[in-house]
């Protein structure tokens, strides 16, 4: 137990891939994690068994973003939750993990794409982040997964760039907000990461090893490679950082 001994954490889109390894390094360091998923309860319950397997504690929290009320019933579960693990009303970090990808060139768009898009990527984060930052406590921590498409042209996911491109210009924007109450704001960009999320890119050995070649060491992200990285920002190491993106895609297209 360390950096996050007697805190808790809400991580949203927990159950797999990043959010999974982001849930897991908080619970290693000590902190108390409200694991957000929507709908894969296998997965969830995977998650949660990996962290109690190790010493740590965690809750899963079921709620569907991108739909009207989605903040408050997670907030409503999360409250639940917190009092059922006997931790005092109140809340430390929160990571937006979430989010929906959409492979869509201009010509492609439609507006059932784009609404889908920004209201899980854009709109349920801001909101989940209001509610959030009502129960952040003094030197809180609020980290934002962005991707690497905002720097790096990426035409085929417009919309998902354009998505994500909002979430880096809020967190600047909160970041000069609550910055009287010690809470630091920041964004991790991800580029291409070994997940589920775009295995259909990666379907055979040359697409994956094309992929690969983005990076400057010649492979595809992990998602410990990023877990790593929210977790120093949600310490006190990180106390000095605040309202930037962090580049995580391993140098590509340097």
């Amino acid at each position: 137990m360390g950096a996050h001994k007697g805190r808790t954490a809400l991580v949203t889109g927990a159950s797999r891939g990043i959010g999974r390894s982001i849930a897991l390094r908080l619970a290693s360091e000590g902190a108390l994690v409200a694991a957000h998923y929507r709908n894969d309860e296998a997965a969830v319950a995977d998650t949660l068994a990996a962290i109690r397997d190790r010493g740590g504690r965690a809750f899963g929290l079921r709620a569907e973003l991108g739909v009207p009320g989605d903040a408050q019933a997670l907030y409503d579960r999360f409250d639940v939750g917190l009092a059922e693990h006997g931790a005092a009303g109140g809340l430390d970090i929160l990571v937006n993990n979430a989010g929906i990808s959409g492979s869509a060139s201009i010509d492609d768009v439609t507006p059932e794409l784009f609404d889908r898009l920004f209201s899980v990527n854009t709109r349920s984060l801001l909101f989940v982040t209001q509610l959030g930052l009502r129960r952040m406590r003094a030197g809180g921590r609020v980290i934002n997964i962005s991707s690497a498409a905002t720097r790096i042209a990426y035409p085929q996911s417009v919309v998902y760039a354009m998505s994500k491109g909002a979430v880096n210009t809020f967190t600047l924007a909160l970041a000069k907000e609550v910055g009287e109450r010690g809470i630091t704001v920041n964004a991790v960009a991800p580029g291409f990461v070994e997940t589920d999320m775009n295995l259909a890119k990666r379907s055979t050995p040359e697409e994956a090893a094309r992929l690969a070649a983005w990076s400057v060491f010649d492979r595809l992200g992990s998602s410990r490679d990023i877990a790593d990285i929210v977790s120093f920002l949600a310490s006190d190491a990180s106390r000095w950082i605040t309202g930037q993106c962090i580049d995580a895609s391993g140098g590509s297209r340097l």
